[in-house]
């Protein structure tokens, strides 16, 4: 595939080779060039190119000045500018604040090519090579920072991305209608200050009265700065109007000018997304990165496949419902099909397709016939805390794709390793999707995402409760064993998530311990832009119900939250027994099979009463006994290590 295909040109060498003597649009990215589906940036460039339009990449240039930007020559049209596929403070800092040492979207792993708040920087060095040539922000980082909004790691409220950066227009969501429709509209000659009517942009206007659609007043952004209330139901009011069939457009005052965020976008209809996924991708990274060790991010998806858009799950803590949206799109089998089959044509194939996924990897089609007509519920969750009454659970559109798949030739497996919404899968009356799923489709490990155990908890975060998960469990052994497969869980648990208190992590540890889980992958929780989850984490309150919510901010009290879930690291020991002391619960202090730790050497839990004769001497080691066979192993929460190249920023949690 990569030898039928060109690259987008990267330099002025590779204009002229092709007889550009001008082009029309810089696209400018944070990350390393990679021409695949999965990084949204060549997505936008080759949606351009199959529109007639000349588009170069400028990927993660010299941020110090403007030559960089210049080295192409001016654009006749404009110039595009993301950070690429993650915000770039969540790519160059960890939940702790502390920089990371890596980055899998650069060449080589090497951390530092892009700056912080790459989108605001980009656009500023820009504006200073081109003055007076339209400036268009867009991607995740631009997405999420549409309104005003918390920023963890400057700990305040900041301005819209739009404004910081001088723009002036923001793409917000996928991006592919709103970026065709400047560009045609650019090409007609028309000023960019005209460009105010797009759905799914935003701009900043002198007076709101250029407002195109029907509009709701958000509070300012000096009010939400000053009132953690207003800025809670600034919150609420962008959640709820985030609907691309019954969603109005936003106006929020920044400083005498009025940010307008237009509607969303409608998803892409099938025939639509098909020929986006279809595109001529060269599905590599750019040669230029071979001397540097090639860029790593490739590895997850080079054999994977995106069958889907949109998450209904509408987890607090994740992006994707204020990125994507709620409302589901799906590719067609036949599109699916010709990219496996071209995947089998590769050099490198081995037979196996590594993912046949998306945002959750079993959502085809819209969650109700309802949303058709009248958008997404605003004050209702198709999932969390119970399933929705009209929900539409149905895998077998989903199922007929991979067995289509499994027969492809040339094809040894199909995995599913995008997140599976569990509780969605359960509503199912049909079993046969989970049956195959065991049975063809999982390699080794299956990832979902219970996050806790205490239902408070879960419902702050927007997840269902965890009988949901235990039944789940429950089938998924008595499945594996069935078809005599050795196949395990890792499951994700978050830790000091708002609304979890240091007795809930406490709670959690037993639940754990009694259920002989330790696991070794726990996120602690992580503000990024935008989510009802930050929201929580800032205000200390609900935005859904404007109801306060407890919030573990200090990082020594996050600290203690996390330790209690890997007790059994003899790293996090003393944190344990201190948070245990502090939770009034050193009844875990002990050698019992309920506890958590031994107590400090020398030492004793209060209220144990003084040491027994021959108490904590070590005990003479008796005579093995013969050994037993091992027990075959049953599915279950496993100990699995985390990939040696996990990255932030793989697949979300759903």
């Amino acid at each position: 595939m990569s030898e039928l295909f060109e690259f987008l040109p990267v330099s002025k060498a590779d204009m002229e080779s092709r007889g550009w003597w001008w082009y029309d649009f810089l696209l400018v990215t944070g990350d390393a060039y990679v021409d695949h589906p999965s990084f949204g940036p060549t997505v936008i460039g080759r949606v351009l190119e199959a529109a007639g339009y000349r588009v170069a990449i400028l990927a993660q240039p010299d941020w110090h000045s403007a030559e960089a930007f210049r080295a192409m020559g001016r654009p006749r049209l404009g110039v595009m500018i993301g950070s690429g596929n993650l915000d770039s403070m969540v790519a160059h800092y960890t939940a702790a604040k502390k920089r990371r040492s890596e980055d899998f979207y650069s060449p080589g792993k090497k951390a530092g090519l892009r700056p912080d708040h790459a989108v605001i920087v980009y656009a500023n060095r820009a504006r200073e090579a081109f003055p007076e040539l339209p400036i268009i922000i867009g991607g995740l980082e631009a997405s999420l920072r549409r309104f005003a909004h918390y920023d963890y790691w400057d700990d305040k409220v900041r301005r819209s991305a739009l404004i910081d950066a001088g723009a002036d227009i923001l793409v917000y969501g996928m991006g592919e209608y709103a970026s065709l429709e400047i560009a045609r509209r650019l090409k007609k000659k028309e000023p960019v200050s005209a460009l105010t009517d797009i759905r799914g942009t935003a701009v900043a206007v002198a007076d709101p009265a250029a407002c195109a659609f029907e509009s709701l007043r958000l509070p300012s952004y000096e009010a939400v700065c000053r009132s953690g209330e207003e800025y809670a139901l600034a919150t609420k009011l962008e959640y709820a109007e985030h609907d691309p069939v019954r969603g109005r457009a936003l106006i929020q005052e920044h400083e005498k000018r009025f940010l307008i965020v237009n509607p969303p976008a409608m998803p892409l209809p099938t025939a639509e997304l098909d020929r986006v996924a279809e595109l001529p991708y060269t599905r590599q990274y750019h040669p230029m990165y071979e001397p540097l060790g090639g860029v790593p991010a490739i590895e997850e998806v080079k054999f994977s496949v995106i069958h889907n858009r949109g998450c209904f799950g509408g987890c607090n803590f994740c992006s994707l419902a204020f990125h994507q949206g709620r409302m589901i799109s799906s590719r067609s089998h036949e599109s699916v099909i010709r990219e496996v089959t071209a995947l089998t044509k590769l050099p490198d194939f081995k037979g196996y397709i590594n993912d046949v996924g998306g945002p959750s990897a079993n959502f085809r089609h819209p969650s109700c016939q309802k949303q058709l007509k009248c958008g997404m519920c605003a004050e209702r969750r198709c999932l969390a805390p119970t399933p929705c009454p009209n929900l539409d659970a149905d895998h077998s559109d989903y199922l007929a794709l991979l067995r289509k798949l499994r027969a492809i030739p040339g094809v040894k497996k199909v995995f599913v390793r995008s997140g599976i919404r569990y509780d969605y899968m359960l509503e199912d009356k049909n079993g046969d999707f989970f049956s195959e799923l065991v049975k063809y489709h999982i390699s080794g490990q299956l990832k979902v995402a219970p996050e806790h155990c205490i239902d408070s908890v879960l419902d702050y975060m927007g997840k269902p409760h965890i009988g949901v998960y235990e039944k789940f469990m429950d089938k998924y052994r008595r499945l594996n064993d069935k078809y005599s497969k050795e196949q395990y869980i890792v499951p994700y648990l978050m830790s000091s998530h708002p609304g979890s208190t240091l007795q809930d992590a406490v709670a959690l540890a037993e639940y754990l311990n009694k259920t002989g889980r330790q696991p070794e992958q726990v996120q602690d929780f992580y503000p990024t832009p935008g989510t009802v989850s930050t929201c929580m984490y800032y205000t200390g309150i609900d935005p859904m119900t404007m109801q306060p919510v407890y919030v573990a901010k200090n990082f020594h009290d996050k600290a203690m939250q996390r330790a209690l879930l890997q007790w059994k690291r003899p790293d996090k020991r003393k944190l344990v027994i201190e948070a245990l002391k502090e939770a009034g619960r050193e009844d875990l202090i002990g050698f019992g099979p309920g506890c958590l730790v031994r107590p400090d050497r020398g030492g004793r839990p209060s209220g144990k009463g003084p040491k027994t004769e021959g108490e904590g001497k070590k005990p003479r080691r008796a005579k093995e006994p013969e050994k037993a066979p091992k027990p075959v192993k049953k599915a279950g929460w496993a100990r699995a290590r985390p990939r040696k190249n996990a990255r932030p920023g793989g697949k979300k949690r759903g």
